[in-house]
């Protein structure tokens, strides 16, 4: 039986790199690469790709009236469907490119937002792509109006009798926009709320929580795959996760994590989508131990970590311990890094994860110690004690009690010092 493949649309690139632009904001043949990607992810193909050099970007077409005519005869000879703009476009610059080169124009932030909204699984991860959405929209209403003017007049003024109607629909659709966005975030305040109970929870359970982070793609979902069988999908693309997923990973015998998988960060990421992600991302400031995860095989892993970094620290997370996972080591020809805080490994084949638990197992650990207790019987009831908040390596029921040797953190130490045989109060340096 014959299927009928979905026809994938087809896709010029153009970037902009200007003097007066922040560098970061400039394009660059690795940016129109990982622009070529997202449209990929997006389900398009791109068929060409034209950069522009200038002083400043131009004000009406952003690219100049030269590099525009460029574009519009490469998507008439290709067939193209749309044109993606690898830089952040004002809404009459949009206007006016839709206008001169006849397709639908997009912007990085436009094709990140409709990847977004195609990967959202979970009603939090849809509330916070419609926000986002409706957020990017706003600003952009005035030019999707502009077919109600020129419907009733040229040359932008309206005859008699048909004054207002596209005024009165702009206003309308601002309005209506307004209290949706007022809506979305009263909910998303809501799921702040069962996080932050949840988190409470946790904290009195006392289970260390450890997030993966990292530029989008780098192998964070193969990562959480790899060390507890989460089974969740790691594909070789973009935003392949946009959900947060949380799975159990006993990392020795006295400790348990919560491992939390995080969406992918990446360079130019629009303001609003930050803002709007936020109640997933503060995981990241609430986490025992960040694991930065970065893929050494990438050309510009250098560059992907910094920018990571610089979202961390946005996000109010840098204080968070953070531990430098380098992945597809395999893949990768170079001299490996080398230090304490950080572990080079390989997701895919498992090769290295054991060395990423034991320095999990130590960061968390750190406090942790071995002691012998000698137990009454009529305290028999702290090994039970012992079993939920330490681990028990041995028990001996004598005629005298129980001795027992296990390892606790430093608040059961504390709790059972006076059942400790030969148990003196450490002193600071300064008090012998």
């Amino acid at each position: 039986m014959e299927t009928i493949s979905e026809k994938r649309e087809r896709a010029v690139l153009a970037g902009l790199s200007a003097a007066s632009m922040d560098e970061s904001e400039r394009s660059t043949e690795q940016s129109m690469e990982e622009l070529a990607a997202l449209v990929d992810t997006a389900g398009g193909d791109t068929v060409a790709i034209v950069m522009q050099s200038r002083s400043t970007p131009d004000p009406r077409s952003f690219i100049g009236d030269g590099k525009v005519q460029e574009l519009k005869e490469l998507i008439a000879a290709n067939d193209c469907d749309l044109a993606v703009f690898d830089n952040e476009l004002s809404p009459s610059q949009m206007r006016v490119l839709s206008e001169e080169l006849g397709v639908k124009v997009l912007d990085r932030s436009g094709l990140i937002l409709d990847i977004f909204a195609q990967r959202a699984q979970t009603r939090e991860g849809k509330l916070q792509v419609e926000l986002a959405q409706y957020k990017y929209l706003l600003p952009r209403l005035t030019g999707m109006w502009t077919h109600l003017v020129r419907q009733t007049a040229s040359g932008g003024r309206s005859p008699i009798g048909t004054r207002g109607p596209g005024e009165t629909q702009l206003e309308t659709d601002r309005r209506h926009i307004r209290r949706k966005l007022q809506k979305l975030e009263e909910e998303l305040a809501a799921v702040r709320k069962v996080r932050s109970t949840q988190r409470r929870r946790r904290e009195k359970n006392a289970m260390p929580v450890v997030a993966l982070v990292g530029y989008t793609n780098a192998g964070k979902s193969t990562l959480l795959n790899r060390l507890t069988g989460a089974g969740i999908p790691a594909n070789d693309r973009l935003f392949d996760t946009l959900d947060t997923t949380t799975r159990r990973l006993m990392v020795d015998e006295t400790t348990e994590i919560l491992l939390s998988d995080t969406v992918g960060f990446i360079r130019k990421l629009p303001h609003h989508l930050v803002e709007a992600f936020k109640a997933t991302l503060e995981e990241l400031s609430y986490a025992d131990v960040l694991l930065h995860v970065i893929d050494i095989s990438s050309p510009e892993w250098e560059e992907q970590a910094r920018v990571v970094d610089t979202l961390i620290r946005q996000l109010g997370a840098e204080a968070t311990p953070c531990l430098h996972v380098y992945n597809k080591c395999d893949a990768y020809f170079g001299i490996l890094p080398h230090g304490e805080d950080l572990v080079c490994l390989s997701a895919k084949s498992g090769e290295g994860t054991d060395a990423l638990v034991a320095r999990l197992s130590q960061m968390l650990a750190r406090g942790k110690r071995r002691v012998t207790l000698r137990l009454p019987y009529v305290q028999a009831g702290l090994v039970d004690l012992l079993n939920r908040e330490g681990a028990v390596l041995r028990l001996d029921y004598g005629d005298e009690g129980i001795d027992c040797e296990a390892i606790v953190t430093p608040n059961l130490y504390g709790r059972l010092k006076d059942y400790i045989p030969d148990y003196r109060e450490e002193k600071e340096p300064w008090e012998d």
